[in-house]
Protein backbone atom coordinates (compact mmCIF):
# COMPACT_ATOMS: atom_id res chain seq x y z
CA UNK A 1 0.00 0.00 0.00
CA UNK A 2 1.09 3.58 -1.04
CA UNK A 3 1.98 5.92 1.99
CA UNK A 4 0.03 9.57 2.35
CA UNK A 5 2.00 12.62 3.18
CA UNK A 6 -1.10 15.22 2.89
CA UNK A 7 -0.82 19.14 3.09
CA UNK A 8 -4.28 19.30 4.43
CA UNK A 9 -4.49 23.16 4.39
CA UNK A 10 -1.01 25.43 4.74
CA UNK A 11 -0.24 24.65 8.38
CA UNK A 12 -1.48 21.07 8.63
CA UNK A 13 0.31 18.06 7.54
CA UNK A 14 -1.09 14.04 8.10
CA UNK A 15 0.84 11.64 7.48
CA UNK A 16 0.16 7.70 7.35
CA UNK A 17 2.35 5.03 6.13
CA UNK A 18 2.04 1.17 6.27
CA UNK A 19 5.84 -0.06 6.98
CA UNK A 20 8.92 1.63 8.86
CA UNK A 21 10.31 4.37 7.38
CA UNK A 22 13.30 6.61 7.66
CA UNK A 23 12.59 9.88 8.07
CA UNK A 24 14.73 12.47 6.54
CA UNK A 25 16.45 14.96 8.52
CA UNK A 26 14.55 18.27 8.57
CA UNK A 27 15.34 21.49 10.47
CA UNK A 28 12.34 22.99 11.70
CA UNK A 29 12.36 27.15 11.69
CA UNK A 30 8.64 27.15 13.46
CA UNK A 31 7.10 25.44 16.82
CA UNK A 32 4.73 22.90 15.52
CA UNK A 33 2.31 20.93 17.65
CA UNK A 34 1.36 17.04 16.72
CA UNK A 35 -0.16 13.97 17.57
CA UNK A 36 0.88 10.10 17.16
CA UNK A 37 -2.68 8.58 16.21
CA UNK A 38 -0.98 5.30 15.55
CA UNK A 39 2.51 3.60 15.45
CA UNK A 40 5.44 4.93 17.19
CA UNK A 41 7.78 7.80 15.97
CA UNK A 42 11.48 7.66 17.02
CA UNK A 43 13.00 11.16 16.82
CA UNK A 44 16.84 11.79 17.12
CA UNK A 45 18.23 14.98 18.05
CA UNK A 46 21.20 16.37 20.26
CA UNK A 47 22.61 12.96 20.59
CA UNK A 48 19.42 12.05 22.56
CA UNK A 49 16.54 9.44 20.79
CA UNK A 50 12.78 10.75 22.07
CA UNK A 51 10.20 7.99 21.15
CA UNK A 52 6.47 9.22 20.44
CA UNK A 53 4.21 6.54 21.31
CA UNK A 54 0.46 6.26 20.17
CA UNK A 55 -2.31 9.12 21.85
CA UNK A 56 0.58 11.30 22.70
CA UNK A 57 1.31 14.98 21.94
CA UNK A 58 4.61 16.38 21.47
CA UNK A 59 5.68 20.04 21.09
CA UNK A 60 8.60 20.69 18.96
CA UNK A 61 10.71 23.85 19.56
CA UNK A 62 11.55 25.90 16.60
CA UNK A 63 14.86 26.00 15.19
CA UNK A 64 15.71 22.30 15.92
CA UNK A 65 17.41 19.64 13.80
CA UNK A 66 15.58 16.18 13.82
CA UNK A 67 16.01 13.05 12.20
CA UNK A 68 13.01 10.50 12.36
CA UNK A 69 11.99 6.85 11.78
CA UNK A 70 8.27 5.86 11.38
CA UNK A 71 7.08 2.40 12.52
CA UNK A 72 3.67 1.30 12.32
CA UNK A 73 1.43 -0.23 14.94
CA UNK A 74 0.76 -4.05 15.09
CA UNK A 75 -2.55 -3.04 12.83
CA UNK A 76 0.11 -2.18 10.32
CA UNK A 77 -0.34 1.56 9.97
CA UNK A 78 2.10 4.63 11.09
CA UNK A 79 -0.63 8.09 11.34
CA UNK A 80 0.81 11.22 12.42
CA UNK A 81 -0.95 14.79 12.41
CA UNK A 82 1.89 18.03 12.58
CA UNK A 83 0.48 21.77 12.76
CA UNK A 84 2.91 24.30 12.27
CA UNK A 85 2.82 27.22 14.75
CA UNK A 86 4.75 29.90 12.65
CA UNK A 87 5.93 33.24 13.99
CA UNK A 88 3.89 35.59 11.87
CA UNK A 89 0.57 33.37 13.77
CA UNK A 90 1.81 33.41 17.61
CA UNK A 91 2.77 37.29 17.03
CA UNK A 92 -0.61 38.02 15.97
CA UNK A 93 -2.07 35.69 19.19
CA UNK A 94 0.59 37.55 21.58
CA UNK A 95 -0.36 41.14 20.09
CA UNK A 96 -4.35 40.25 19.90
CA UNK A 97 -3.95 38.90 23.55
CA UNK A 98 -1.40 41.42 25.13
CA UNK A 99 1.26 38.85 26.06
CA UNK A 100 4.51 39.95 26.59
CA UNK A 101 7.33 37.53 27.34
CA UNK A 102 10.42 38.40 29.11
CA UNK A 103 11.64 35.16 30.17
CA UNK A 104 12.92 31.68 28.37
CA UNK A 105 11.48 28.30 29.08
CA UNK A 106 13.53 26.49 31.46
CA UNK A 107 11.84 23.18 31.54
CA UNK A 108 11.92 20.25 30.55
CA UNK A 109 13.36 20.13 26.86
CA UNK A 110 11.50 16.85 25.74
CA UNK A 111 7.92 18.01 25.09
CA UNK A 112 5.75 15.17 24.55
CA UNK A 113 2.87 14.46 27.16
CA UNK A 114 0.03 12.52 27.24
CA UNK A 115 -2.64 14.98 25.88
CA UNK A 116 -5.68 15.77 28.47
CA UNK A 117 -9.35 15.50 27.41
CA UNK A 118 -9.76 18.53 25.37
CA UNK A 119 -6.28 18.49 23.20
CA UNK A 120 -7.24 14.92 22.08
CA UNK A 121 -10.79 15.76 21.63
CA UNK A 122 -8.99 18.49 19.41
CA UNK A 123 -7.08 16.50 17.05
CA UNK A 124 -10.18 13.75 16.93
CA UNK A 125 -11.88 16.83 15.20
CA UNK A 126 -9.43 17.05 12.43
CA UNK A 127 -10.97 13.85 10.80
CA UNK A 128 -12.95 15.59 8.57
CA UNK A 129 -11.06 17.53 7.04
CA UNK A 130 -7.86 14.38 6.83
CA UNK A 131 -10.64 12.09 5.77
CA UNK A 132 -11.86 15.23 2.93
CA UNK A 133 -15.39 14.68 4.25
CA UNK A 134 -15.32 18.83 4.99
CA UNK A 135 -14.30 21.52 3.12
CA UNK A 136 -11.24 23.56 5.04
CA UNK A 137 -11.62 27.55 4.29
CA UNK A 138 -9.49 29.75 5.23
CA UNK A 139 -11.50 31.29 8.15
CA UNK A 140 -12.00 28.05 9.09
CA UNK A 141 -7.96 26.54 9.09
CA UNK A 142 -7.11 29.87 11.42
CA UNK A 143 -9.32 28.79 13.89
CA UNK A 144 -8.22 25.97 14.22
CA UNK A 145 -4.81 27.10 14.90
CA UNK A 146 -6.02 29.47 17.04
CA UNK A 147 -7.47 26.91 18.96
CA UNK A 148 -4.38 24.50 19.25
CA UNK A 149 -2.65 27.57 20.43
CA UNK A 150 -5.41 27.97 23.40
CA UNK A 151 -5.37 24.60 24.17
CA UNK A 152 -1.98 24.19 24.39
CA UNK A 153 -1.68 27.26 26.88
CA UNK A 154 -4.57 25.45 28.66
CA UNK A 155 -2.70 22.43 29.20
CA UNK A 156 0.35 24.40 30.39
CA UNK A 157 0.69 27.76 30.86
CA UNK A 158 4.80 27.86 30.99
CA UNK A 159 4.07 26.96 27.52
CA UNK A 160 3.77 30.57 26.43
CA UNK A 161 7.79 31.05 27.38
CA UNK A 162 8.11 28.72 24.28
CA UNK A 163 5.30 29.76 22.16
CA UNK A 164 5.93 33.93 22.60
CA UNK A 165 9.65 33.40 22.49
CA UNK A 166 10.47 35.83 19.34
CA UNK A 167 14.00 36.87 20.55
CA UNK A 168 16.75 35.38 17.62
CA UNK A 169 18.26 32.17 18.65
CA UNK A 170 21.77 32.58 21.18
CA UNK A 171 24.63 32.57 19.72
CA UNK A 172 26.21 29.28 20.72
CA UNK A 173 29.19 27.53 21.67
CA UNK A 174 29.86 26.28 18.12
CA UNK A 175 32.42 24.15 18.97
CA UNK A 176 30.12 22.18 20.95
CA UNK A 177 27.46 22.40 18.67
CA UNK A 178 29.30 21.07 15.88
CA UNK A 179 30.38 18.21 17.80
CA UNK A 180 26.87 17.59 18.86
CA UNK A 181 25.29 17.40 15.01
CA UNK A 182 28.24 17.27 12.69
CA UNK A 183 25.89 13.62 11.66
CA UNK A 184 22.70 15.47 10.53
CA UNK A 185 23.17 16.03 7.01
CA UNK A 186 21.88 19.89 6.61
CA UNK A 187 22.99 23.24 4.91
CA UNK A 188 25.30 25.41 6.16
CA UNK A 189 22.55 27.68 6.12
CA UNK A 190 20.69 25.79 8.80
CA UNK A 191 23.74 25.09 10.88
CA UNK A 192 24.38 29.43 10.71
CA UNK A 193 20.77 29.67 12.28
CA UNK A 194 20.83 27.30 14.78
CA UNK A 195 24.29 28.89 16.16
CA UNK A 196 22.57 32.31 16.04
CA UNK A 197 24.94 33.45 13.17
CA UNK A 198 24.58 34.65 9.60
CA UNK A 199 26.07 32.48 6.82
CA UNK A 200 29.46 35.00 6.70
CA UNK A 201 29.57 34.64 10.61
CA UNK A 202 29.15 31.04 10.76
CA UNK A 203 31.92 30.48 8.18
CA UNK A 204 34.44 32.92 9.87
CA UNK A 205 33.95 31.84 13.40
CA UNK A 206 33.90 28.00 11.97
CA UNK A 207 37.69 28.58 10.60
CA UNK A 208 38.85 30.31 13.80
CA UNK A 209 37.31 27.25 16.00
CA UNK A 210 38.38 24.15 13.21
CA UNK A 211 40.35 25.67 10.39
CA UNK A 212 38.81 24.48 7.90
CA UNK A 213 35.61 25.21 6.04
CA UNK A 214 32.39 23.85 7.48
CA UNK A 215 32.23 20.85 4.84
CA UNK A 216 35.60 19.64 4.69
CA UNK A 217 35.53 19.39 8.50
CA UNK A 218 31.95 17.90 8.60
CA UNK A 219 33.57 15.35 6.25
CA UNK A 220 36.59 14.42 7.59
CA UNK A 221 34.49 14.33 11.27
CA UNK A 222 32.19 11.87 9.35
CA UNK A 223 34.79 9.60 8.41
CA UNK A 224 35.95 9.33 11.59
CA UNK A 225 33.34 8.59 13.51
CA UNK A 226 32.60 6.06 10.54
CA UNK A 227 35.99 4.98 11.15
CA UNK A 228 35.00 4.20 15.22
CA UNK A 229 32.08 2.24 14.11
CA UNK A 230 33.30 -0.23 12.17
CA UNK A 231 36.68 -0.72 13.73
CA UNK A 232 35.43 -0.97 17.44
CA UNK A 233 31.78 -1.30 17.24
CA UNK A 234 32.20 -3.93 14.60
CA UNK A 235 29.16 -1.99 12.26
CA UNK A 236 28.39 -2.37 8.47
CA UNK A 237 28.40 0.66 6.44
CA UNK A 238 25.32 -0.48 5.14
CA UNK A 239 23.51 0.21 8.74
CA UNK A 240 24.80 3.31 9.55
CA UNK A 241 25.99 5.83 6.34
CA UNK A 242 23.04 7.29 6.65
CA UNK A 243 22.82 8.08 10.42
CA UNK A 244 26.84 9.95 10.33
CA UNK A 245 25.21 11.99 7.36
CA UNK A 246 26.33 10.37 3.71
CA UNK A 247 23.25 10.41 1.56
CA UNK A 248 24.81 7.90 -1.18
CA UNK A 249 27.30 4.55 -0.31
CA UNK A 250 29.10 4.45 -3.02
CA UNK A 251 30.18 7.85 -2.16
CA UNK A 252 30.97 6.75 0.87
CA UNK A 253 33.29 3.81 0.21
CA UNK A 254 35.43 6.03 -1.91
CA UNK A 255 35.83 8.61 0.57
CA UNK A 256 36.50 6.05 3.10
CA UNK A 257 39.06 4.58 1.05
CA UNK A 258 40.68 7.97 -0.16
CA UNK A 259 40.84 8.65 3.55
CA UNK A 260 42.36 6.06 5.52
CA UNK A 261 44.04 4.39 2.43
CA UNK A 262 42.10 1.17 3.60
CA UNK A 263 38.97 -0.06 2.58
CA UNK A 264 35.83 -0.67 4.95
CA UNK A 265 36.97 -4.18 4.97
CA UNK A 266 39.75 -4.19 5.35
CA UNK A 267 39.74 -1.66 8.45
CA UNK A 268 36.93 -4.06 10.44
CA UNK A 269 39.52 -7.37 9.65
CA UNK A 270 42.75 -5.88 10.48
CA UNK A 271 43.74 -6.86 13.93
CA UNK A 272 45.76 -3.49 14.88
Amino acid sequence: MESTYEIIFDKLVYSCIFEMQRGTEEYYPDHFLGFQLAGETHAFYDKTTTVIKENTVVLVKKNQLIRTVKYPSKSGKYKFIAITLDSKTLQHYAFENKIEVKERYLGNQKLFFEPNEFLYSYFISLAPYINKTKKVTPRLAELKIREAIELLLDSNPDFKYILFDFAKPHFIDLEEFMNNNFMFNTTVESFAKLTGRSISAFKRDFFKVFNCPPQQWLKEKRLEEAYYLIKYKRKKPTDFYLDIGFENLSHFYSSFKQKFGETTTEVQNSTT
